[in-house]
C-alpha cells in the first residue's frame, strides 16, 4: 500500500486566516534543543506535537513544549482511551498528513483530539512542526485551540 500523500501545511492554513509563519532555519532540528538553537530561543518556546494511538488504534495529539514529559496516564484518563503509546510514524503520517519530527498541531488531514498543555497555552506563542522535518510554524497556543477545537489541560511534569 503506497504511503498517503504529504499535505502542504501552507494550504491548509490559509483558510483559517492565521497570524502565523512557517520557516526553514536551513539546519537540522531532531530535538527541541536543536529547534531552539535554531530559532535563538529558549527551549520552552518549542512545542512539540505528539501522536498516541490507543490499543484499539484510535489517537490523541498532546501539544507540549521544551523539555517536558507527557504523562500519559493524565491523557487517558482525559480522554478515556487505554493503553496509549506513542503512534508508530506510518500512523502519524495517516492521521495527521505529516511526518513525526514535523507534524504541526493544527491542520491535520483526519479530525483528531488535540490537548494543548497548560505551560503551551499560557505562552504567547511559540514554535510548532511546520508539516516538514525542515520547517517551523510560529504560532498563537490560542490559535491551535480554535482551528483544533483542543482542550487545555495540565498533562506534562518538567523532565
Amino acid at each position: 500500500m503506497a504511503s498517503p500523500a504529504l499535505l502542504d501545511l501552507g494550504e491548509v492554513l490559509r483558510p483559517h486566516g492565521l497570524d502565523a509563519a512557517i520557516v526553514s532555519p536551513g539546519v537540522p532540528m531532531p530535538t527541541v534543543d536543536a529547534a531552539a538553537a535554531a530559532m535563538g530561543c529558549p527551549p520552552e518556546r518549542i512545542f512539540k506535537s505528539i501522536v498516541f494511538q490507543a490499543a484499539d488504534g484510535r489517537c490523541v495529539l498532546v501539544i507540549a513544549c521544551g523539555h517536558r514529559r507527557v504523562e500519559v496516564g493524565r491523557v487517558q484518563e482525559l480522554t478515556g482511551l487505554s493503553k496509549l503509546r506513542l503512534a508508530p510514524p506510518d500512523v502519524v503520517l495517516a492521521v495527521t498528513g505529516y511526518p513525526a519530527g514535523g507534524t504541526p498541531p493544527v491542520g491535520h488531514r483526519e479530525p483528531i483530539p488535540v490537548i494543548v498543555d497548560v505551560h503551551v497555552a499560557a505562552q504567547e506563542w511559540g514554535w510548532a512542526g511546520g508539516g516538514r522535518l525542515e520547517r517551523l510554524l510560529k504560532i498563537a497556543p490560542a490559535d491551535i485551540v480554535r482551528i483544533g477545537g483542543a482542550r487545555v489541560a495540565e498533562v506534562t511534569a518538567s523532565s
